[in-house]
């Protein structure tokens, strides 16, 4: 029994083994970097993509962020000395403020990247 189930595996190891070679042998096409004449296209795609992405959320970011920042200031000004409103716009301020420092940092540490990149 157990040696009729170990041919049964060597047979089937072998069966795929052979599958392989002949998919290596008939569909190997070697591809050489130095085709593309630095990156390829779809690379420079992807990279101007990514980089209107991020012109695009950076100019979005700054009206919201001083959207929020006036919505907070309102907030505390009409609160009429509610604590609670208080204490909400306070921390809808600093989180506004950090918030946007995290993204200005972001924009500051990705562009230093690039430049060191290229």
């Amino acid at each position: 029994m157990f040696t009729k189930k170990l041919k049964f595996n060597q047979n089937f190891f072998i069966k795929i083994l052979f599958l392989f070679m002949i998919f290596y042998v008939f569909f190997y096409s070697p591809v050489y970097a130095g085709l593309f004449d630095g990156n390829p296209q779809i690379v420079d795609k992807l990279n101007s993509t990514f980089e209107q992405i991020e012109s695009w959320l950076l100019k979005l970011a700054t009206p919201a962020a001083a959207v929020a920042i006036a919505v907070g200031v309102f907030m505390q000004k009409f609160s009429f000395g509610d604590e609670e409103r208080i204490r909400i716009a306070k921390k809808l301020i600093r989180s506004t403020l950090f918030s946007y420092a995290f993204i200005l940092v972001l924009d500051l540490v990705l562009s230093a990247i690039q430049t060191l990149l290229k």
